[in-house]
């Protein structure tokens, strides 16, 4: 029991993971949380959304 609620916990951290390098990167969120500059952002998208994909 706890081992599978361990696992869906993981699960999820990674879904949000993938979520936040996919689609909040160019973000408020998403700079604060990698502590991006929103020129940096912006340059480092496309990149950033093959790392998630990657990741996730």
């Amino acid at each position: 029991m706890i081992g599978n609620i361990l696992v869906g916990l993981v699960a999820l951290i990674h879904v949000y993971i993938v979520y936040l390098e996919m689609v909040l990167w160019d973000t408020p969120r998403g700079h604060k949380t990698f502590r991006l500059t929103p020129e940096f952002a912006g340059a480092s998208k496309v990149l950033a959304a093959n790392q998630g994909l990657y990741n996730g």
